[in-house]
């Protein structure tokens, strides 16, 4: 069951490390939605938020890095939201994503035109740069004042996370509808059973 017409939770815009960490989704029914599920469906991800380009080839082992990434960034931003202690892979592993490529231009030298700086971005490190944005945007978030809306969508069985507008707690309208629907469901089968 794919459900690519979820619409982007409150934040993904602004923080692709949102998208990414909402980029499996629980859907009623035991359904689950992996839009990094195999290797196209990586590319077309990162090609939609400008992190590479269209006919880059990802293999495997590149979408398995990014899964990873994933699910680490998920357990720091159920850590925050949760006030619990991040685990120390977590962080490791996004630090790790973040000094893996080089940020600064590095010096270049042209044997007709002479020293330049440049920024490396070989085809062989698309990957490894788009895992360093964001890994990076992960820890500007987390390190934001932003980070005090990150919550998680009220919504059982959605695992999306938002940054939280107002009184919002869900991802969507059509979480919001749910998590409603259920509130009535479960006052009517209390005064049901009054």
């Amino acid at each position: 069951m794919a459900d690519s017409t979820l619409p982007p939770a409150p934040g993904e815009e602004q923080y692709p490390s949102l998208a990414l960490a909402n980029s499996a989704v629980a859907l009623p029914g035991g359904h689950m939605v992996d839009l990094l599920g195999a290797p196209a469906q990586a590319n077309q991800w990162l090609t939609e938020r400008g992190l590479a380009p269209v006919d880059v080839g990802m293999r495997e082992m590149c979408a398995t890095q990014l899964r990873a990434l994933r699910e680490q960034i998920r357990g720091l931003f159920a850590s925050r939201t949760m006030g619990l202690p991040a685990l120390p892979a977590a962080v490791a592993a996004v630090n790790d994503a973040m000094t893996r490529v080089p940020t600064a231009p590095l010096l270049r030298w042209d044997d007709k035109n002479g020293p330049y700086r440049a920024a490396p971005h070989p085809t062989t490190e698309i990957v490894d740069h788009a895992l360093a944005t964001l890994a990076a945007d992960a820890a500007d978030l987390l390190t934001s004042p932003d980070a005090e809306r990150l919550t998680s969508c009220g919504s059982t069985p959605c695992n999306r996370y938002l940054l939280r507008h107002g009184r919002r707690h869900w991802c969507s309208i059509r979480c919001g509808d749910r998590a409603r629907a259920a509130r009535a469901y479960a006052r009517r089968t209390r005064s049901g059973n009054d």
